[in-house]
């Protein structure tokens, strides 16, 4: 039972990448078609690979590949060949970690020969044609920052909406405390940034300097990308924050609205995140959903007990 699952998974994974290349080889220009075409001859190869191993036919995508095929396709028709680019290196990755992750599990059992197999189509001939496309699009550093400023924004406000309702209760009061720590919050968080990636490029410069005088070649320091990242994380965290002030806004009375909205967008960036940088979606989503409940429970309460402590009023 288990290897069926995971043939129909191998397999359906495999139909999703073919047929997207497929997709985007019809929307892309001269030179992007061709490496398209280069992707699907390898797409097809591992498609039919699979199948034949497990001799099992599949030649139709189930529904939530489908829809995501469609989704992707269309994001992409938007945003043009910079967009395909990213996402095909967003595939690349997630391709590379699951079959080192299935290499790992099955590399002492006749599956690990034709893991092996596979694998070395994605870590060779993929990333030759896909590294050959322009310089690399997805930025961890730069994934990493958005993440960061984002979800701290969202989570931190989420919390403060909740436990500024519990205590204060008026919505103009909630909107004002909230705009203002969302501000501070911004603030703060890009002079962290800033900060810490001034102290790295500092450490980076130093062990420069002694390679420098130890006649070693030295490693390149880098670019100081301190303030466009610490600007980024920053405009992030402002963005996060507001999420769950708007409802307050447009008139929302309670912290609900605001909680719902946030767990909304805690599922679709996580999901996005964890698409471009190959990570597992489902435990991503379910763990930043975890903390919003955790921070806007926790804070509510605290606001409730605040109320009654010392009193306030509004």
């Amino acid at each position: 039972m288990q290897n069926q699952k995971l043939a129909r998974k191998l397999i359906l994974d495999e139909l999703f990448d073919l047929s997207l290349y497929r997709r985007f080889r019809s929307m892309s220009g001269a030179r992007l078609q061709k490496t398209l075409g280069e992707l699907v001859v390898v797409e097809e190869g591992h498609f039919e690979f699979w199948q034949e191993f497990f001799g099992l036919k599949i030649n139709k995508l189930n529904f939530r590949r489908r829809l995501k095929l469609e989704v992707v396709a269309a994001i992409c028709r938007l945003g043009g060949e910079k967009a395909i680019h990213i996402v095909l290196e967003a595939i690349e990755i997630y391709g590379v970690k699951k079959y080192l992750a299935l290499w790992e599990l099955y590399k002492n059992e006749p599956m690990g020969g034709a893991v092996r197999k596979i694998l070395l189509d994605e870590l060779k001939h993929e990333d030759e044609i896909v590294a050959g496309l322009a310089e690399r699009k997805i930025n961890p550093e730069r994934i990493r920052s958005i993440f960061l400023g984002f979800n701290d924004g969202l989570v931190e406000i989420l919390g403060a909406v909740a436990g500024f309702f519990a205590a204060l209760r008026d919505p103009a009061a909630v909107l004002i405390a909230g705009l203002t720590v969302a501000v501070a919050g911004s603030l703060s968080m890009a002079a962290s940034a800033f900060a810490g990636s001034s102290s790295e490029k500092e450490m980076k410069e130093v062990e420069r300097r002694k390679q420098v005088f130890l006649n070693q070649q030295p490693e390149n320091a880098g670019n100081n990308r301190a303030a466009p990242l610490a600007a980024l994380v920053g405009a992030f965290y402002f963005i996060g924050a507001i999420i769950p002030i708007l409802p307050v806004a447009l008139g929302s009375r309670n912290a609900v609205l605001s909680i719902l909205v946030g767990a909304g967008m805690v599922v679709i960036v996580s999901s996005v995140l964890a698409f471009l940088s190959g990570m597992d979606a489902k435990k991503r989503v379910l763990m930043n959903l975890s903390i919003v409940a955790l921070a806007a429970g926790i804070t509510y309460l605290l606001g409730l007990a605040m109320r009654s402590v010392f009193g306030i009023t509004i």
